[in-house]
């Protein structure tokens, strides 16, 4: 690890504000990682939550992730700011699925149905600090048997890496005894202008390499199986401005703009470019890559009273998350075989996603 003097004002700044003790009575553990350009970013333990990253750029260390503090502010927060999701990413219809003839009944934390794992979900505990370099770091996570009601004892580990191309690589193993539905993700939200008093993310331009996209209902629970985006406001094969076609269906009016998952056209489960986001003056660029085979885009279309670095909180569209995952509502649609989430007993559960940026007054293609 880099030592604490060479970090920017900003991240030594969070180490300090994140002192205290955590709900478990023990102090959090805040890990920085710098690579050769000045890139940092900082992870921490509870929630296996990415806290941070910043981008030297010519005006000083920019901020690019939006996140909380304090340790009060992130028990507050229920944005799910940078936090690991799971056992399962987004939602399950009614809390519950079939699996081999048996009925299993999980949490519920959006009314009836459940969200990013539910009540306890892994952004709620405290994951074991396994590994770390000056490069990476790895948090582990035992969930046993029955917890949130879903089966079988699952151990998983997330492993994040700094590259020297400016990125950062996320890494999820897993193991479950018992076949269970798996789709774990990072729930970070991205304004590569900055974290400032005024944050809109609806300015980036995006492209998203999908076709087609799962249309929902008003709590976020598929309605169908996926649709096209073609005519609609959903198509970003092309690279435009979020806020181009922000509102313009039917389905973004319900709630309240994109929180929408894509099925990504993924040739096969290898790690591949599937999105492109900068911002409008073209001098910082993010790509991500994955062997996912969906991704959510959510514009932070409730973020309004979300606590935030300093004082104040975060308003709606601050920042956008880009969550590569399954497809929600899979384990009660055996049918999209192209989004199998069910992870087979003894089995290995294996993906990647890499968020690699580019800064520096670089144009962005």
């Amino acid at each position: 690890m880099s030592v604490l003097r060479s970090y920017p004002d900003s991240v030594k700044a969070l180490h300090e504000n994140m002192q205290g003790l955590a709900n478990d009575g023990r102090p959090a553990r805040l890990i920085t990682l710098c690579n050769a350009s000045g890139m940092t970013a900082t992870f921490m333990d509870l929630g296996a939550t990415w806290l941070s990253c910043t981008l030297p750029m010519a005006e000083g260390a920019r901020e690019v992730l939006l996140g909380v503090d304090t340790l009060a502010a992130f028990y507050q927060q229920a944005g799910y700011l940078g936090v690991t999701v799971g056992r399962f990413a987004n939602r399950i219809n009614n809390a519950q699925f079939s699996l081999h003839g048996k009925d299993y009944s999980i949490s519920k934390n959006q009314g009836v149905h459940c969200l990013h794992g539910g009540v306890e979900g892994f952004n709620r505990r405290r994951w074991t600090l396994v590994e770390w370099s000056d490069r990476y770091v790895v948090y582990g996570l035992r969930s046993p048997d029955g917890d949130q009601g879903f089966p079988g004892q699952l151990d998983v580990t997330v492993r994040y890496e700094l590259t020297q191309a400016n990125g950062v690589e996320i890494s999820y193993h897993g193991v479950c005894d018992q076949d269970c539905p798996v789709s774990l993700t990072n729930h970070a939200y991205f304004n590569l202008q900055g974290d400032t008093a005024e944050m809109d993310c609806r300015d980036h331009e995006l492209l998203i390499d999908a076709d087609a996209y799962l249309p929902i209902d008003a709590s976020g629970v598929p309605i169908s199986g996926c649709v096209p985006v073609v005519k609609s406001g959903f198509d970003f094969r092309v690279k435009k401005p979020i806020r181009q076609d922000f509102l313009k269906d039917e389905q973004q009016q319900l709630v309240g703009g994109y929180d929408h998952a894509y099925l990504l056209n993924q040739p096969s489960q290898r790690v591949n470019l599937v999105s492109s986001v900068n911002t409008p003056d073209q001098t910082v660029k993010m790509n991500v890559s994955t062997s996912m085979p969906s991704a959510q885009l959510y514009t932070g279309n409730f973020l309004d009273g979300c606590p935030r670095r300093g004082e104040g909180c975060y308003k709606n569209h601050a920042g956008f998350a880009f969550e590569t995952q399954y497809l929600p509502d899979s384990p009660n649609h055996p049918e999209w075989t192209f989004s199998n989430s069910l992870l087979k007993a003894n089995k290995a559960y294996h993906h990647k996603t890499l968020y690699e940026f580019v800064w520096h007054g670089l144009k962005a293609q």
